[in-house]
C-alpha cells in the first residue's frame, strides 16, 4: 500500500508538471516575444499575434481591432528602446480550450529607466496553420 501511495504521489507531480507539445510551443512564442521587445523590435514581436483584420487587443482605452492597428498603437505607446525597457512574463494559467485554442492568464514586467511598469493580460491563442498566434490580448 506504500509503495502504491508514493508511485500516485510521484505520478501526480510529474503529469501535473509536465507540459505538452502545444504549451511549449506556446511558451517559445511568447519567448520569442521578450526577445524582440527586448531588441527593441515591435514588428518582430508583433509575430506573435495574428496578422489578420480580426485580432482584438484590449487595453485601458478599449478594444482595438486588426493587426494593423495593433501595431501602429504599440508603436505609438513605445516610441523606442527608453519607453519600451525590458520585458519579461509570468504565467499563471495556460488552459487548454480545444485542441485549436489555449487560454492564458500572466503577468508583464517593464524594467525601465523612465519608471518600471507592470500589469496582467488574459490573452487567446489559435492555432493557425500549425502555429500558434494570439487572436486575442486583454492586457491592463
Amino acid at each position: 500500500m506504500k509503495k502504491l501511495l508514493i508511485f500516485l504521489v510521484a505520478f501526480t507531480s510529474v503529469h501535473s508538471f509536465s507540459q505538452t507539445k502545444d504549451e511549449i510551443a506556446i511558451r517559445k512564442v511568447m519567448n520569442d516575444q521578450v526577445i524582440a521587445w527586448n531588441n527593441g523590435n515591435v514588428e518582430e514581436f508583433m509575430k506573435g499575434y495574428w496578422n489578420n483584420d480580426s485580432v482584438i487587443f484590449m487595453g485601458k482605452e478599449g478594444p482595438n481591432y486588426g493587426y494593423t492597428t495593433t501595431l501602429k498603437n504599440y508603436k505609438k505607446g513605445y516610441p523606442d528602446t527608453v519607453a519600451m525597457g525590458k520585458l519579461s512574463f509570468t504565467f499563471d494559467l495556460m488552459k487548454k480550450l480545444s485542441a485549436d485554442y489555449y487560454f492564458i492568464v500572466g503577468k508583464f514586467y517593464l524594467k525601465r529607466s523612465i519608471g518600471d511598469a507592470k500589469g496582467v493580460f488574459t490573452l487567446l491563442l489559435r492555432k493557425i496553420n500549425g502555429e500558434w498566434k494570439i487572436v486575442v490580448d486583454h492586457t491592463s
